[in-house]
C-alpha cells in the first residue's frame, strides 16, 4: 500500500481565518483508492518553511499533496518553493496559458492571472474543471489549489492517474459506554488484529455519555471478526450499542 502526506499552505489555516476541508476531502479519496494517508501538516505562507516540509515528506512517503498557494496573488508563492526543494527551475508554461487563454473571455488575462501559468519544468499538469487554472505533478509531489470546490473538482482526473490499492474500510460499533470502561478489551483486541487500526472516539447526546469504537483496514474479514468481538464484550457489560451492519469506505 502507497503512502501519502498532505501539506495545508496558508496563513489563514495558522490564524483560524479559514477552515480547512481539504484535508478530509482527499483523505477519504485516498484511503477510497487504497492509499494511506500517514501524516498532515499546516504550514505558513513562507519560503524556508514550505521547502523544508516538502522535502521532509517527500524523502518519508510515497506521495506528497499540497493545497493552497498556487492562485494569482502576492503570497501564492508555493510553486516557486516547490521548484527550489526539487532543485528545477519555473517557466511558463505553453499548454497552462492555452488553457487559462480559452477559459477568460479576451482581454481578461491578466498579468496576475498568467501567474497560475507558472509551472515547475518537467511537471505533468493536472485538470482544472472550474477555473482552468491546472494543478501539477513533479516527481512525487501534486501540487493542489487550496479552495475546495476546485480541489473537489479535480479529484477523479487526479485519482484516474494514480495505482489503486485496496481501499481501506471501516466498521463502527455506538455504544453508550463512556471509552475508560472499554480500554483495556480494545487493547486486548487491538493485539490480536494487528492489521486494523482500532480507536474510540467519546460523545456526549441528550445528557448520556457514550463511544463509538471504529476499526479501519483493508482485510474485510478481519474487520468482521473484530466488530464482533467488541460486540460480544459490549453485551457481557449490558450495554446499550448499535453495529453498523456493513463496511463502508474510511
Amino acid at each position: 500500500m502507497q503512502t501519502a502526506a498532505i501539506l495545508i499552505i496558508g496563513n489563514e489555516m495558522l490564524s483560524g481565518r479559514t477552515r480547512d476541508l481539504n484535508l478530509q476531502t482527499l483523505g477519504t479519496a485516498l484511503a477510497e483508492h487504497g492509499i494511506r494517508v500517514r501524516e498532515s501538516r499546516v504550514v505558513e505562507d513562507r519560503f524556508d518553511s514550505i521547502v523544508q516540509a516538502v522535502n521532509s515528506l517527500r524523502a518519508t512517503y510515497d506521495l506528497v499533496f499540497t493545497t493552497g498557494g498556487i492562485g494569482p496573488t502576492h503570497d501564492d508563492i508555493t510553486t516557486d518553493c516547490i521548484a527550489a526543494a526539487l532543485g528545477r527551475v519555473v517557466v511558463e508554461n505553453p499548454e497552462a496559458v492555452r488553457r487559462l487563454t480559452a477559459y477568460y473571455p479576451h482581454g481578461d488575462l491578466n498579468q496576475a492571472r498568467l501567474k497560475m501559468a507558472r509551472i515547475v519544468v518537467g511537471a505533468e499538469l493536472l485538470d482544472n474543471p472550474v477555473s482552468a487554472a491546472p494543478g501539477y505533478r513533479v516527481e512525487n509531489v501534486f501540487v493542489l489549489p487550496g479552495v475546495p470546490r476546485i480541489l473537489q473538482s479535480m479529484l477523479p482526473g487526479l485519482l484516474a492517474r494514480l495505482h489503486r490499492g485496496t481501499a481501506i474500510l471501516s466498521r463502527s460499533v455506538t455504544a453508550y459506554l463512556r471509552e475508560s470502561e472499554i480500554a483495556a478489551e480494545l487493547e486486548g483486541i487491538q493485539l490480536r488484529y494487528p492489521m486494523l487500526d482500532l480507536g474510540s472516539y467519546p460523545f456526549v447526546r441528550d445528557g448520556r455519555f457514550g463511544t463509538t469504537l471504529v476499526a479501519r483496514g483493508t482485510a474485510v474479514e478481519a474487520l468482521a471478526s473484530a466488530i464482533d468481538e467488541i460486540a460480544q464484550t459490549l453485551a457481557v457489560r449490558n450495554a446499550e450499542f448499535v453495529v453498523e451492519s456493513t463496511a463502508s469506505p474510511l
